[in-house]
């Protein structure tokens, strides 16, 4: 009996670690697959030729619908965060563990250099490497008579802007405002993207800039694209949680 009992209970714990197993796999997946779309559709919608016309504004809000359409459909899977920076603001404020969080960083960088990808494998080459954008299409880069100072500060100020609705999303007094979540980040990554679009590409996101560097082969003052975004996440994250949060028991007695 007392062996039955063992290895019933055995037979549990196995069954409960894979279905966590699966869980997880399922969420990486998700997020792998969310960042490829972000990737591919962005990047698609900012092409620019002598035959394709386009515009900043038109990559503006095109980025903010790709991000609008990427959250909802996979929001409840992974949480779409499309972006490392994200992911570290995430693990700071909520606790998501580490191994998870690497998980989702090798997921981001996987799933945008699947996308970009797939916008070369589409496309002809004289569409990603036009005369308007000799680096290749998507390629984030300093604008002439900007310093990479410049640049660092700009994208880390606008990036602080995207953690703190990040962190305000994830706030539990925002718990019952989750209906129009997507709505709110694509407005936000379109207002950021028209704001900074011409002076430093407005990424915000290491693994959206890392692949159209990786394909094309163009480095220059790629770890702008790095430092800004990641140490905004980090003192973001941290003033969010330390400042501005409180605890779900002082809410319900407010």
């Amino acid at each position: 009996m007392a062996d039955e009992a063992l290895n019933r209970s055995n037979s549990a714990k196995r069954l409960q670690t894979r279905k966590k197993l699966l869980n997880s796999a399922c969420i990486v997946l998700g997020e792998m697959l969310a960042t490829t779309m972000l990737m591919f559709l962005g990047c698609m919608g900012c092409v620019k030729t002598s035959s394709f016309v386009n515009s900043h504004l038109q990559c503006a809000i095109n980025f903010g619908f790709v991000v609008l359409i990427c959250i909802q459909c996979f929001g409840c899977v992974s949480g779409a965060h499309l972006n490392p920076a994200v992911t570290l603001a995430n693990y700071i404020y909520r606790g998501i563990s580490l191994p998870m969080a690497l998980l989702y960083f090798v997921a981001q960088m996987l799933g945008a250099c699947i996308g970009y990808g797939l916008v070369k494998a589409s496309l002809p080459d004289s569409a990603v490497c036009s005369s308007e954008t000799p680096q290749g299409v998507c390629i984030t880069a300093v604008a002439g008579g900007i310093f990479a100072w410049q640049a660092v500060l700009i994208e880390f100020l606008i990036t602080c802007v995207l953690i703190t609705i990040c962190c305000a999303v994830w706030d539990p007094r925002n718990a019952k405002f989750g209906d129009s979540i997507a709505v709110r980040f694509g407005l936000a990554i379109s207002c950021l993207s028209l704001t900074a679009g011409q002076f430093t590409g407005a990424s915000m996101n290491p693994a959206r800039s890392f692949a159209p560097a990786v394909w094309n082969n163009a480095w220059e003052n790629h770890w702008v694209y790095w430092v800004g975004p990641l140490l905004a996440a980090l003192l973001t994250s941290l003033l969010y949680k330390y400042v501005f949060r409180r605890p779900a028991e002082e809410i319900e007695k407010a």
